[in-house]
């Protein structure tokens, strides 16, 4: 990622985000010799200087879901990998504060993993005050 920012120009990064592939039946575009995994973290990188976009997928097994931040590289992503990890449960080793930043802390589960068990639990986001 460095080498991409540093020598390619791609020093933009437009967005980190997840997918639970646990249920997909479909064959996935995965390159040889690269192992599909139930997770994937896409980052979308971007150079203004060449006018184009890449795409990084990083497949991230079900066993250890985890994957170096990219804080460091992109200071940008901290507030994308705070999501992943409080959606899907995916940890970025080196995170300067990996909590929850859309469930309440208290949540237990990832609500965005394709086996979490959906119920009709009220839920109280963070900064929204209920009027009910």
């Amino acid at each position: 990622m460095r080498s991409l920012r540093d020598d390619e120009g791609f020093n933009v990064c437009i967005d980190v985000t997840a997918v639970d592939y646990l249920t997909y039946e479909a064959s996935r575009d995965i390159p040889a010799g690269v192992d599909a995994e139930r997770f994937e973290v896409v980052v979308n990188l971007l150079s203004h200087e060449h006018r184009s976009r890449v795409r990084i997928r990083v497949q991230v097994p079900e066993h250890d879901p985890s994957c170096p931040t990219l804080f460091d590289v992109h200071p940008g992503t901290e507030a994308f990998e705070r999501e992943a990890y409080d959606m899907f449960g995916i940890r970025f080793d080196g995170h300067p504060d990996l909590s929850r930043i859309l469930m309440p802390e208290e949540w237990e589960g990832h609500p965005l993993r394709k086996d979490y068990a959906v119920g009709r639990i009220p839920v109280q986001f963070k900064g929204v005050v209920n009027e009910r």
